[in-house]
Order: C-alpha cells, then sequence, then structure tokens
C-alpha cells in the first residue's frame, strides 16, 4: 500500500485574474510507496472533498483529478479545476465553518482510492470569506488598496479586485535564480524575503495569468526589470510557464532540469 504525506499544512487560495471572486485553492502533496520511496512521474488519481461541520460532516463538494507526479515525487492540484462529481465550489458559504479537506487517493492513477485523509482548514480561507460576507446588507467598511508599495500588505500591489479591498501583492525583491524543483524552497526561506514581507507566511509562486499581471503592472511597480520569472503552472508532466517581465513573452517549453535557471518572484493574496 502506498502513503500520502501532506506537503503543505494549509491550502492557497489562486485568485482568477479576470474575476471578483477567488475560485480555487492550490493543493501540493508528496506521494511515498510503502518503502518510503517517492512515487516519481506517474499519474496519480485524486478524489477531493469539501466537508463542512466534522470530519464526518456534510459534504458539499466533491471532484476528481489525475495530476502527475514530479521527479520529487511533488502532486499539484488546484481544488475547484477537477472533474465536478457533486455540488459547486463557487457557491460555498466558507462563513458557515468549520470546513474539512477529505483526499482519496490511488497511487496507480485509477479511481480505486486506498488512502484517505481529512485535515481542517485551520482558518476560513480569507478571501473567500470576505467575498461572502461583502454580500451581506450593508457590506464591509474597511481599507481600499490601489496598485504600488503597500509594506502592510508584505509588498507590491499589482492587481486589485473592483472594490479596492482585495488582491494580490507581489515581494519588493527576488527570492533568488534557481530551478523549478527549488523554486518553493526559495519561497520558504524568511531570509529571501524582505523585512516587511516576513511577517507573511502565505508566499508562493505566481501562475502564469499573476505573472501577466505582474507584467502589466511592471511600468507602474518599476520592480520587475528584464529579467525571466518562473510560473507555478505546469504545461506538461516535465516543463512549466515562464514570463520575460520586459518583453512581456511567455515560454511553455522549459523543462524541470537541474540547468534551467530562472528568477523566483513570490506572491500573495489579501
Amino acid at each position: 500500500m502506498k502513503k500520502l504525506y501532506t506537503l503543505i499544512a494549509s491550502v492557497v487560495i489562486t485568485l482568477t485574474v479576470f474575476a471578483q471572486a477567488p475560485s480555487k485553492m492550490s493543493y501540493q502533496a508528496v506521494v511515498r510507496d510503502a518503502a518510503d520511496a517517492l512515487v516519481t512521474s506517474q499519474a496519480i488519481g485524486m478524489q477531493l472533498s469539501i466537508v463542512q461541520g466534522s470530519v464526518s460532516g456534510t459534504v458539499v463538494y466533491v471532484e476528481t483529478q489525475t495530476p502527475t507526479s514530479n521527479l520529487n515525487g511533488l502532486v499539484s492540484v488546484e481544488i475547484g479545476s477537477g472533474t465536478v462529481v457533486s455540488g459547486t465550489f463557487n457557491s460555498i458559504d466558507w462563513s458557515k465553518g468549520p470546513y474539512f479537506i477529505k483526499t482519496e487517493t490511488d497511487p496507480t492513477g485509477g479511481t480505486s482510492y486506498t488512502i484517505a485523509g481529512t485535515s481542517e482548514l485551520m482558518s476560513v480561507p480569507y478571501a473567500l470569506h470576505a467575498n461572502t460576507a461583502d454580500s451581506i446588507v450593508g457590506g464591509i467598511t474597511g481599507p481600499t488598496y490601489s496598485i504600488g508599495v503597500w509594506p502592510e500588505l508584505g509588498g507590491y500591489v499589482f492587481w486589485i479586485s473592483p472594490d479596492g479591498k482585495h488582491g494580490l501583492v507581489s515581494e519588493i525583491q527576488d527570492q533568488g535564480l534557481t530551478n523549478w524543483y527549488g523554486a518553493q524552497d526559495a519561497i520558504s526561506n524568511p531570509a529571501k524575503h524582505s523585512l516587511a514581507a516576513q511577517k507573511f507566511r502565505d508566499w508562493r509562486l505566481p501562475t502564469k495569468h499573476e505573472l501577466n499581471e505582474m507584467y502589466s503592472a511592471n511600468a507602474a511597480i518599476g520592480s520587475f526589470g528584464t529579467k525571466t520569472y518562473w510560473s507555478s503552472t505546469r504545461s506538461g508532466s516535465t516543463t512549466a510557464w515562464r514570463q520575460n517581465l520586459s518583453s512581456g513573452i511567455q515560454f511553455n517549453n522549459t523543462t524541470f532540469t537541474i540547468s534551467a535557471l530562472f528568477f523566483v518572484r513570490s506572491v500573495r493574496e489579501f
């Protein structure tokens, strides 16, 4: 029997750049076999459920996905973008928690799920909860933001929602020059972040769409120079997207090799 070890303890909200409300959560895990060896470059069958109230509570959403583990045994999925089995992800009322994520896994890539685990979302996903709360009559009174530097948010705001209350922040400095495998390690090292950014622990690699938003804001912020940066978006089992933030050109044929070195600039939501 194979074992699934969670790599990231909390789920990360992914803001869609063309919509006001966040609609996905990124989830990553490392798959190992019974001998504790990594299960690499292999399709992994997964069923992901959002459970309300308790571990054995009401299942409000279920989807399936079949990601491919990379050379480090890592699988990455975006909950909300899989094949829906039941429920509607965007209709979940995050104010009525607690909520739990149940993961069922078939390391052979099928639907014979031999591994199951459930973990609680220890805090309601902020952006999703805020979106629900904003729909209440009278709305929420709070600060609004604009594109530019905001130290209290950890860096440069490069995208904001129409109401100015939520958006995306980029670090004010790079987290290094590395291959794709080393990007998350670089981001998780507090020493590679500015002092303003070190008070946050939800930094992550931007998606290719978020990189393009960073490029669009480059002139206003003047932060990214002429470098090429990694995104978290894979274009195949061994390739990922990257973007030059001077020309705006995106490439989708970068292989996951030790010698493929590009810059890392982390982002977070607020």
